[in-house]
């Protein structure tokens, strides 16, 4: 039995096999491309799997070693890799510069972190990991553009021709001079080993003398500059004094390429993978150092809390008590994690949970409810009483007593809108209720919430807080 068997039958008992069986076609069988930088979402659609199913089959892949998870920082403006990284660990919390867009972004878990799986060179060697040795637009399509950039695939050298004047491969220490004709548009000049990129705004009358201009490529990242030029002919000097081979490519920013780098897709987040529980189950603890604060800009907590515990105990005794709030935990560990979601931790009876969206959040609150009526319903007795809260808003990523957690006022404001529930209530705020999934989930319920005026502790003004009847 092959390393890659041994490891797929280890797989077979933590995954779901339909997932497991299309993951083993896919390196048994399918082109090297596809097995770089796997979007978890495309693999999903494309074999007919679920995605829930497809995150947590990959996650204990790159366990086991059978692919390798990237943690990569995209450009939002033209969906280049700014940064790859083996750990979200790795990840700066300053600004990130876009040399093609000219442009600055502090990293935000939202949208700015993809997460990857690139099968392990042991199990399979593909281009990519010899990415020097790749051809060049092999390598702008693999390597420097992120997996939510959607390129085309039966005319992406048609469109590259369209969009590009010239382009040339520099090994370590190479030098090259080409002559161009430069038309009446903005040109960049970029190369996307080292990232680096010069504006040429061509404008003015066209011209027949020849003009020069010399760009030497280097591992100092150096601002991005803009000069003018006439339509005409340019003499172009070309030098890499880097250790790696450079791609340096003359394009055409034109209504072409702004719309070739306009088709975006789904991609996973690292903010979909810190609210997933197979990843918060794997990984636990290592996920982020202690003194790393990342920004999410939008993330839902869902906040429970069993009304009359101590009671509980003191009626039923603590045996059988304890067997009622165990089976509470699991039915709501089962719950978050159906609905996308992961529990962050649990404190006493109570349940801090996180999710993608408001609506799934919603979704999850709506099945606790009607499970633990469920739960009491087999008892005969109602003793158990779910107090729910729900808030969605910014936050920050952490580390708090040795386990990846989350700080800021929205998790402030969810926990203390759970304190306002009372037996079997679902409180929300109003960025959760009015979110348009969420909106859709109620109708079809027909579900209207009942909104009061609320003074939270710590909160300056009244908050909108609705109850789900």
């Amino acid at each position: 039995m092959s390393d890659g068997q041994a490891l797929f039958a280890v797989l077979r008992q933590s995954a779901d096999a339909d997932t497991v069986a299309a993951m083993e076609r896919l390196i048994g069988t399918a082109p090297d491309a596809d097995l770089c930088r796997v979007n978890v979402f495309d693999f999903a659609r494309r074999h007919n799997v679920g995605e829930d199913e497809v995150i947590a089959a990959f996650l204990h892949a790159a366990r086991i070693g059978l692919f390798e998870m990237s943690w990569n920082v995209l450009c939002p403006g033209c969906g280049g890799v700014l940064d790859s990284n083996a750990s979200l660990k790795s990840v700066r919390c300053e600004e990130y510069v876009c040399a093609l867009c000219a442009a600055g972004y502090e990293p935000t878990l939202d949208e700015m972190v993809e997460v990857t799986f690139t099968v392990n060179p042991r199990i399979r060697r593909i281009a990519a990991h010899d990415p020097d040795s790749m051809p060049m637009w092999d390598y702008a399509r693999q390597i420097f553009w992120g997996s939510g950039i959607d390129l085309p695939t039966d005319n992406f050298d048609e469109l590259i021709d369209e969009i590009t004047l010239d382009a040339v491969e520099l090994p370590p220490g190479g030098k090259a001079i080409l002559s161009l004709q430069l038309p009446s548009d903005f040109v960049i000049v970029f190369e996307p080993v080292t990232h680096a990129a010069r504006f040429i705004d061509v404008k003015g009358e066209p011209t027949r003398e020849r003009q020069n201009l010399s760009l030497v490529f280097n591992n100092l990242r150096s601002p991005t500059g803009t000069m003018e030029l006439r339509p005409g002919p340019l003499r172009l000097q070309l030098e890499n004094q880097t250790s790696r081979r450079t791609l340096p490519g003359i394009w055409i920013a034109n209504d072409r390429m702004h719309d070739l780098l306009g088709r975006r897709k789904r991609f996973l987040t690292a903010k979909r993978l810190l609210s997933n529980q197979t990843f918060r189950d794997i990984y636990r603890t290592d996920t982020l150092d202690i003194d790393q604060r990342l920004k999410i800009t939008s993330l839902t907590f869902l906040f429970t809390d069993l009304k009359g515990s101590t009671e509980l105990y003191e009626r039923v005794g603590d045996l059988v008590a304890f067997d009622l709030v165990r089976e509470h935990f699991r039915i709501l560990h089962e719950i978050v994690a159906a609905e996308s979601g992961a529990v962050i931790k649990t404190i006493g009876d109570a349940v801090m949970a996180t999710f993608p969206t408001p609506d799934r959040a919603l979704a999850a609150a709506l099945r606790m409810r009607q499970a633990m009526r469920a739960l009491n319903d087999v008892h005969g007795r109602e003793d158990l009483l779910l107090k729910i809260g729900i808030h969605e808003g910014p936050c920050l990523a952490v580390t708090f007593n040795e386990r990846q957690d989350y700080f800021g006022q929205t998790v402030n404001i969810a926990s203390r809108v759970q304190g306002l529930a009372v037996s079997q209530s679902i409180l929300a705020t109003a960025s959760v209720v009015d979110h348009p999934q969420s909106t859709d989930l109620l109708e079809r319920n027909g579900q209207k919430p009942m909104v009061q005026s609320q003074a939270l502790r710590g909160v300056a003004s009244e908050v909108a807080v609705y109850e789900i009847p």
